[in-house]
């Protein structure tokens, strides 16, 4: 029979590459962080976590397996809810600087670019977790789980994690997105939809010499007609309609031109008046248009503003293929929620979903670094690798590079409509609590 400390010997082993003893334990002195010697200290408990996530999110009683019969699923769960949530984010930050520096030379243009999305999660029935994330709208009391929004910020070529965090479904992602600016730095590009593009964003961006390459939303009017007419809001008086409210300035070519932007009068409800005023009153800005002829895209015309405003050393079809880029994050969240169990977490307090999030993003990154180095050896991209095939080979192998990888297909012409072909089973929703069921109930639920 295993003890824990020949079980743990196996399983830090698998992680000797990435993540070791002194650096756990490096964190908690940093964070001053005092612990009892005991069978489950810091480092036990993360590389615990750690494995439980590797292989599916599986149950806390499956953890003994790897640690030994001497631990059991009360105190994993304990040890897990002593050590402080801060110890899980340095953690993250010391493996997500670490991989940063193996894929410093993997530049767009000479610059960094990192993608930004949201996506949403689900967790268990507590009081609680509806309390903080709340459930959707419809959902009947004791009935449907809480649902929470996660922004999620990737390296553009390999989709190793920068860093995340959770927010109630609710709240708009651009009241959030500003805690994930400080893992930027100056030079860097952000890419992301038009869920992110307000005046307020790329001035925030731009204050920190962070560039920005956006969508644009539907209601703003953009015309690329030489020195059009504008019109501006002026003493509370409405602007008038169906005119651009941004200065022309000069054309860079058909459909592409240099343009101001002028801070709205209306400030956004996230941001303090302080900081509000803060920001500029105007914006040197470029914005572009083209049309998509790829069969299956749901978009026809996309339409970017960006800070980039170097025609010459950004031209608009560099522009352009940049912002198809950002569909690689669709497929990262895909991997996280999908491939790994992301889309439904198991800890049933705020501070147990933050400390999953956090091992999930650890998990990942070293998968994708694993993925990143198999690519190097094998002179393909690293998106064209299958990273349910690293996975299972982490699984079994450990963090080591693969000899062999399936290689995905290139196939840019084949597209997948947004449809299901497996039948869902013919059960009814629950409608009431399940307390309030009774044998023999029609509904079967």
């Amino acid at each position: 029979m295993n003890t824990i400390r020949t079980s743990f010997n196996q399983v830090k082993k698998q992680f000797k590459d990435y993540l070791t003893p002194a650096a756990i334990q490096q964190v908690c002195r940093d964070e001053d962080y005092v612990f009892r010697k005991r069978l489950l200290g810091p480092v036990e408990t993360i590389f615990a976590f750690c494995i439980q996530v590797l292989h599916g999110n599986t149950a806390c009683t499956a953890v003994r397996h790897w640690l030994g019969s001497e631990v059991t699923d009360s105190a994993y769960c304990q040890a897990r809810q002593r050590l402080p949530l801060a110890i899980f984010k340095k953690v993250l930050k010391q493996i997500a600087s670490n991989l940063n520096e193996q894929v410093s030379g993997d530049l767009w243009k000479g610059l960094r670019v990192y993608l930004i999305d949201g996506t949403t999660f689900s967790m268990p029935d507590t009081a609680e977790l509806e309390k903080t994330y709340s459930k959707p709208s419809g959902q009947k009391e004791g009935c449907g789980f809480p649902v929470a929004e996660l922004l999620v910020m990737v390296h553009w070529s390999t989709g190793m994690i920068l860093d995340l965090c959770a927010m109630p479904w609710r709240q708009h992602e651009q009241s959030k997105v500003s805690e994930l600016h400080p893992s930027l730095k100056k030079g860097d590009v952000l890419v992301a939809d038009r869920g992110f593009c307000s005046y307020a964003h790329i001035a925030q961006l731009f204050r920190k010499g962070i560039d920005s390459v956006f969508r644009i939303g539907s209601r703003v009017i953009v015309d690329f007609t030489p020195g059009r007419p504008h019109t501006l809001r002026t003493n509370g008086k409405r602007a008038q309609k169906g005119m651009p409210r941004s200065r022309w300035i000069r054309s860079l070519g058909k459909k592409d031109q240099v343009v101001c932007w002028r801070k709205p009068v209306k400030k956004p409800d996230h941001l303090s008046t302080e900081y509000w005023l803060s920001l500029p009153d105007e914006l040197i800005v470029r914005e572009l248009s083209y049309s998509i002829e790829t069969p299956g895209y749901r978009t026809e015309k996309i339409t970017l503003v960006t800070t980039l405003l170097d025609s010459e050393l950004f031209t608009k079809d560099d522009l352009s293929d940049l912002y198809l880029i950002r569909w690689r994050i669709e497929v990262n969240f895909r991997d996280l929620k999908t491939t790994m169990g992301l889309d439904i977490l198991k800890c049933k307090t705020v501070d147990g979903i933050s400390k999953e999030l956090t091992i999930f993003a650890m998990i990942y990154n070293m998968v994708m670094s694993i993925r990143y180095r198999a690519a190097q050896l094998m002179d393909a991209p690293p998106s064209r690798l299958s990273f349910i095939d690293i996975l299972r080979q982490v699984c079994l192998f450990g963090f080591v590079v693969p000899e062999t990888v399936i290689v995905n297909p290139y196939r840019p012409e084949r597209w997948q409509p947004r449809v299901v072909k497996r039948r869902p089973k013919s059960y009814p929703l629950m409608t009431k609590p399940r307390s309030q069921y009774v044998i023999g109930d029609d509904t079967k639920a």
